[in-house]
């Protein structure tokens, strides 16, 4: 029986659908350290988090038995997938699974920026004139704002719908989606990213980390923003240059921004844009939530049975390999 490896502990429903399939080994030490690749050397698959980087390198040293990488999660670009695929080892993904609590955690911080939440929660507790409200500066109300999406995937979509509840009017840029897709999701679909960030009072990230999408938010695109605006990244940390964001901060450009994401990671403790008052930086946990936990969990167990079982997994990031995988 194939034997898996898995940094987190799995739920109970991930765990039934493992039954008869692979026995799971899970990690003392965790994903954090180099010391799991010696632990892991005897599997077949491992299960990794977003934050682990799978290089040709390490799948070497895990060993010739490695068949499959899955990731509990979207986000593969800590994974070698070239390296992969020349060595016939899967690579699986669950695209569906963090959606919902992403989502969620992108609204959360937009409404905790705009109803300055955290700077009245900071100023409460540091014992200033109650209400304090001469350290502060007027909210934003969301009801008629105009939010800006750059990205309108699945967490995108599910951004928008949320969105559109509080009464925001949404703008999303993103060139693989019709106009079609973005008219059934009542979103107006601009031309490029200067047209829409130069419309919105609020723009938060929804897409992948790729070379065309390094440093997208940079001094020139930040330049566009109203003055006011906010930003928020639950995306990937490498779409913003975080020197320019922190002088559109610390400048007043920029109102404040919320920030699930950073490059590296993990970010440094005395990172800039810690010291700002106008910033909320949450340690990527935006899809964190026991509900989400087990959606990827089962997702991503459901791809590893497929693929012991021969057949050919759904969310199969690499689909060159299929037909010279490892067996």
């Amino acid at each position: 029986m194939a034997l898996l490896w898995t940094g987190t502990p799995l739920r109970s429903q991930a765990l039934a659908l493992l039954e008869g399939n692979a026995t799971v080994l899970v990690s003392k030490l965790g994903e954090s350290t180099g010391e799991w690749h010696e632990e892991a050397a005897a599997a077949d698959i491992i299960m990794v988090r977003g934050s682990t980087f799978v290089t040709g390198e390490v799948m070497d040293r895990l060993g010739a038995r490695l068949r499959i990488v899955a990731r509990s999660g979207i986000g593969v670009d800590r994974i070698d997938l070239d390296a992969a695929t020349a060595r016939g080892i899967l690579v699986v993904n669950t695209p569906d699974g963090p959606t919902e609590s992403t989502a969620e955690h992108a609204i959360a911080l937009l409404l905790n920026l705009c109803k300055q939440i955290a700077v009245g929660d900071r100023l409460l507790r540091a014992g200033r004139p109650f209400p304090a409200l001469s350290e502060m500066t007027p909210g934003l109300e969301t009801a008629g704002a105009t939010l800006g999406l750059l990205g309108l995937g699945r967490i995108g979509s599910r951004v928008a719908a949320i969105a559109r509840e509080l009464g925001m009017k949404v703008l999303a840029y993103d060139p693989f989606v019709s106009q079609e897709r973005a008219a059934a999701l009542d979103v107006e679909l601009c031309s490029s990213i200067e047209a829409l960030l130069s419309r919105v009072q609020v723009v938060s990230l929804h897409c992948p980390s790729t070379s065309e999408t390094h440093h997208l938010i940079n001094a020139d695109t930040l330049k566009l923003l109203p003055t006011g605006s906010y930003l928020i990244n639950v995306a990937r940390g490498a779409l913003i240059d975080h020197d320019a964001l922190y002088d559109a901060l610390s400048s007043g450009h920029l109102a404040g921004a919320g920030l699930d994401v950073f490059d590296p990671e993990p970010p440094i403790a005395n990172h800039p844009l810690f010291s700002l008052p106008n910033t909320i930086c949450t340690p990527h946990i935006g899809s964190y939530t026991a509900a989400g936990l087990e959606r990827m969990q089962v997702m991503a167990c459901e791809q590893i049975v497929s693929a012991l079982r021969g057949e050919r997994p759904t969310n199969l990031v690499n689909p060159a390999v299929w037909e010279h995988q490892r067996t």
